[in-house]
């Protein structure tokens, strides 16, 4: 059986890929480059799904929001 997660990947100040699982608390990983970050970040799903169940959730989208200072 093949479960779809949507994974969430920012690129941090110095120069880490970081991605994260938001239906599964916890879930996430770094790495230098995309390829280890999704094997990676595959390795962590498994593993938390050993220990939870994904909360139900769906992913609607990013939006950029503009702030005075």
């Amino acid at each position: 059986m093949t479960k779809e997660f949507s994974v969430v990947i920012e690129k941090d100040e110095d120069g880490y890929f970081l991605a994260s699982v938001p239906t599964l608390r916890g879930c996430h990983t770094q790495a230098k480059s995309l390829d280890v970050l999704m094997k990676r970040i595959k390795e962590a799903i498994e593993l938390c799904l050993e220990v939870e169940e994904p909360v139900s959730t769906e992913f609607v989208g990013v939006q950029r929001v503009a702030i005075s200072s």
